[in-house]
Order: structure tokens, then sequence, then C-alpha cells
């Protein structure tokens, strides 16, 4: 993937000594968004270091973190890539499965953009209210909700194209629908009204509001794709007239099959969205198993690894695909260097 380290970078990491295990390789799982930035670090790890390439898996933020909090033991995972931060629940989920030491490594941002097929319609340019009106199971019409009657996307907006309207949108278990789900969705029930209306008509419970703006239509135009970003790209090809929804470094590496629309008026880019401009961006994650430090060879070589200024840094092979480096990166390595667990106050 990229040339060897210089001895000086590789100098910083003092290898393990050898430990008579049955499993020897560290083993992730989770976000898809994820996946392509590990699997390139994974694969200079093993060339650079004498530990076996790690065995990095997609299917996932949920799924991934499921498999982390099943418990202790080399015959479970070792790190979790999440696209969202993990959730109370699934804290407690590990707690109660005897992963109590947890690490959170916040290793950049991404953005999550609207692309449609490089040969299709023109959508240029969207506001949330034009995804909630599109893809909302009911709808704010004439001050009532009501069954989303839209078929096309000009019906409600003639700036949109007059195209049928179908979109491939991230599962549940994938990371990246709940930020669309919080950020774009939820946005757009709030900007169209629709949200006042729901919480009016039902005795302000704000809870139950956010969970019915966020509800998609089931008539076949809003089609979740549990499977990764190939999967999307492939239903668009198959579909000219499809939105999709992608992380910005899946989107920048196919620009010749797809092309992006603006959200509230500004462009994805690495700049806007390491400027805050761009609406819809997020930071990634990935999850260590405290426990497993000292015990899976390479854990923590692996991790401080992944987060070294020369890999996750702004001139780095993360950048070059698309990660937006974090600023706070130094503290990252300290966290990881001191072992620190999430809740340790320090």
């Amino acid at each position: 993937m990229f040339a060897k380290l210089t001895a000086s970078t590789l100098a910083i990491f003092a290898l393990t000594t050898t430990v008579s295990l049955a499993r020897d390789q560290v083993q992730v799982a989770g976000s898809s968004t994820v996946l392509p930035y590990a699997s390139i670090v994974a694969e200079a790890f093993g060339e650079n270091f004498d530990y076996p390439t790690p065995v990095i898996e997609s299917g996932g933020s949920s799924a991934g973190l499921k498999r982390f909090c099943e418990g202790v033991g080399e015959n479970t995972i070792d790190i979790a890539n999440s696209s969202r931060a993990i959730r109370e629940k699934e804290v407690q989920a590990c707690a109660d499965n005897g992963v109590t030491d947890i690490i959170e490594v916040r290793i950049g941002y991404d953005g999550i953009v609207f692309a449609s097929q490089i040969d299709g319609p023109e959508f240029a340019a969207f506001e949330p209210e034009d995804i909630f009106n599109a893809l909302s199971d009911q709808v704010l019409i004439d001050g009532k909700m009501v069954e989303n009657p839209y078929t096309s996307w000009s019906a409600f907006d003639s700036d949109l194209p007059d195209a049928d309207i179908i979109a491939f949108v991230p599962g549940t278990k994938h990371g990246t629908r709940e930020v669309f789900e919080d950020k774009v969705v939820l946005a757009g029930c709030e900007a169209t009204g629709a949200f006042d209306a729901i919480l009016s008509a039902n005795g302000g419970d704000k809870k139950a509001a956010e969970k019915a703006c966020i509800k998609l239509r089931n008539d076949g135009r809003a089609v979740d794709i549990d499977g990764d970003y190939t999967e999307t790209l492939a239903r668009i090809d198959a579909n000219p007239i499809g939105v999709g929804i992608f992380g910005l470094a899946f989107y920048e590496n196919n620009q010749d099959k797809l092309k992006v629309a603006t959200v509230g008026g500004i462009a994805p880019s690495t700049e806007s969205i390491a400027s805050g401009e761009y609406p819809v961006s997020r930071p990634l994650f990935f999850y260590i198993k405290a426990a497993h430090i000292g015990v899976i060879p390479g854990l923590k070589e692996f991790a401080q690894f992944f987060v070294l200024d020369e890999i996750a840094g702004e001139d780095g092979p993360l950048a070059e695909y698309g990660l937006v480096a974090d600023p706070e990166l130094a503290d990252t390595q300290m966290l990881i260097e001191d072992e620190t667990p999430m809740g340790s106050g320090t």
C-alpha cells in the first residue's frame, strides 16, 4: 500500500515477547465506513512489524460493537470500528459480559454525502427538509401530518428533478444511519414544522416526536442497504435515478461513477468538514478491549500505529483516502499510550 516506514518511526515501538496463544492475530470488526481506513493501516502494520496482519471485518457499527461486547477472551474480537460513539446501553451490555475497561479512540472525521449516478438526474442541492419530505413515512401538508404522497422530487420542490423518488439508505445496523437520521431527517422534520405538529398532537412527548420524525416510508422508495457502500453503488448502477448515501471518502474514490449534491448550500469536502461548515459530518472511532492488551500480541502496537501522525495526520495515507485529520490527534496518541479507559476522568 505504501513504503516501509522510517527506522525512527518504527523505533518508538517495543515489540512484545512471544506469547503462547491459540490466537496471535488482532481481530477487528464493525463499521463499513472505518473499514477501508483500518484495512490500509492493517496492511501497513503487517508490512512493517513482526506481527501478523490484523484481520479486519465489516458488518456495521452496531454489529461490531455487539461482537465486541460478547465478553473477554481469545474467542472474542479485540477492536470494534464505529462511525458513531458507543451508546450507554452498549457500554452496559459490555459490562454485563465482563468487558469493563474500554478505550475509545477517535481517528478523525468523515462526512455523509448524497450522491447519484454521474449521468443521472441533476440532484445539485439538497436541504434537510428535501430529504425529510422525500423519505419520511408521514409529512406535513396543510398543517396536518399525512401519509407521504410524494412520488417525485419535484412534487414538493420545483428546483429538484422531475424524477421518481428512490433512495438507498444505510440499514439500521450502520452508524451512518444514526447520523443520517439525527442530522438530516430529524433536522428536516424540524425545518418543515412537522416536529412541532407531531409534538402538539402527542401532548408534548419529545422522544415520541423524534421517533415519528425519523420513521422512513416503506413503499419501496426508501431502501435499506444492509451491506457496505459497494452494495449501494451497485444499486445506483442499476437504478440511474437513485440517490445513495455514502461516506465522503467512498464518494471521492468513485468520482468517475458518482456526482454529489450540496447540503445546506455547502459542498462536502475535507476542507468543509474540517472547518465545520458542512452540516453532515461525524467523528469516526474504534474501541479497544483493554483486557486484551498484553494478551493478544500486537494489539496496543496496532492501535498506536493507527493514530501516528505519519498515518492519521494531515499528510498521511488516511487523509489521502479521505479521512479528515483530528486536530487533537496528540491527545489520542497519549490516551492509547496510557491505556486510559472511558469514564476514567483523566
